[in-house]
C-alpha cells in the first residue's frame, strides 16, 4: 500500500553512462509512485528460524543479534538493486528494490532500523530481511528506494548511522550500551564449516576422482585464501569435492564467488 502523502525527501536518480556498477544496478526508469513508498512500521515479529544462525562469509564470522533495539553502528552504507530484484533474501522473502528494506550482517531477521545519512541528516526506517554487506567497514545494505530517499543512490555509498528499533519504533533505551563501529561488526569464533543446518549454499572450487589430488588442491587453496576460510573436502561415492561454505544464502555465495574471481582468478560453482 502506498502512502497518501509523498516523502519530504524525494528520490532523484539517473543511470550512468560510464559503466559504473552501482548506477547500472538501479531501475531503468523511476516509477511515478516512488516517492509514495511508505517507510517501514516497526512491529513485533517472530525471528526467522534459520536466518539468525552464526555464519561465515569471506573469512569473516558473524553471530546475529537475537534482540532488537540494542545496536547502534556508524559506518558505510551501500545499496543493492536490479541485480537482486525478484530474488530470495535470507529470510526467504522476495527482494523488492522499491520496498523499504535492508540487509545487515548482524541485526535480527526480521527487525527494524533507523538509518541516517551523516552528510545530509536524512533518515528512513527500514525492515531488515536480508544478510549483507560483507565488505569491511560497511554496516548496512539498503534497498534502492531507501538509499535514494537518503540521497546517496547516485554515489553508491555514504557514511550512515544505523539504530536498531524495538517493536514500538523506539531507539535503544538509555540503560542499554550502544555499539558504535567504524569497521565490520565484531566477528565471532569460526563455526564448524560443515555444520550445515540444511539451508546453506556452497561454492564448489574443484571435483576430483582422486582423494590425493583433492587434498593437494585443498592445501594449495588453503595457502592462498584468507586465514579461516571455510574450505572443506566433501566426498560422495568416488567424487571428492573441494568447497567453500556454507554461506547463509545465494547472494552471500555470489559475493564470495565474485571476490574469488577478482582476487584469485578462481571460478566457483554455486550449489547446496
Amino acid at each position: 500500500m502506498l502512502a497518501q502523502q509523498p516523502s519530504n525527501n524525494p528520490c532523484v536518480y539517473a543511470r550512468a553512462g560510464n559503466g559504473a556498477f552501482y548506477k547500472d544496478d538501479g531501475p531503468l526508469d523511476l516509477p511515478p509512485w516512488i516517492d509514495l513508498v511508505p517507510e517501514a512500521t516497526p512491529r513485533a515479529e517472530p525471528l526467522h528460524r534459520f536466518a539468525n544462525n552464526p555464519y561465515t562469509v569471506l573469512g569473516q564470522s558473524f553471530t546475529p543479534l537475537r534482540q532488537a533495539g540494542e545496536y547502534r553502528a556508524q559506518g558505510v552504507g551501500s545499496w543493492y538493486g536490479r541485480k537482486f530484484h525478484g530474488q530470495k533474501t535470507s529470510s526467504g522473502e522476495v527482494y523488492d528494490m522499491f520496498a523499504m528494506t535492508a540487509a545487515s550482517p548482524v541485526l535480527p531477521i526480521p527487525s527494524y532500523a533507523r538509518v541516517t545519512n551523516v552528510k545530509n541528516g536524512r533518515s528512513v526506517i527500514v525492515r531488515v530481511n536480508d544478510r549483507g554487506p560483507f565488505h569491511k567497514g560497511r554496516v548496512i545494505d539498503l534497498s534502492f528506494v531507501a538509499a535514494c530517499r537518503l540521497g546517496y543512490a547516485m554515489q553508491g555509498s555514504s557514511e550512515v548511522v544505523v539504530e536498531s528499533l524495538a517493536a514500538n519504533g523506539a531507539p535503544p533505551p538509555a540503560n542499554v550500551a550502544t555499539q558504535v563501529e567504524t569497521t565490520a561488526p565484531v566477528a565471532a569464533p569460526l563455526p564448524a564449516p560443515i555444520a550445515d543446518s540444511g539451508g546453506g549454499v556452497y561454492l564448489q572450487l574443484g571435483a576430483f576422482s582422486s582423494r590425493t589430488n583433492a587434498e593437494a588442491f585443498h592445501a594449495r587453496l588453503a595457502g592462498e585464501l584468507p586465514p579461516g576460510s571455510p574450505l572443506v573436502i566433501q566426498t560422495a561415492g568416488t567424487v571428492h569435492r573441494v568447497r567453500l561454505g556454507p554461506y547463509p544464502d545465494r547472494r552471500a555465495a555470489e559475493l564470495a564467488a565474485r571476490q574469488l574471481a577478482d582476487a584469485h582468478d578462481l571460478t566457483a560453482v554455486i550449489g547446496r
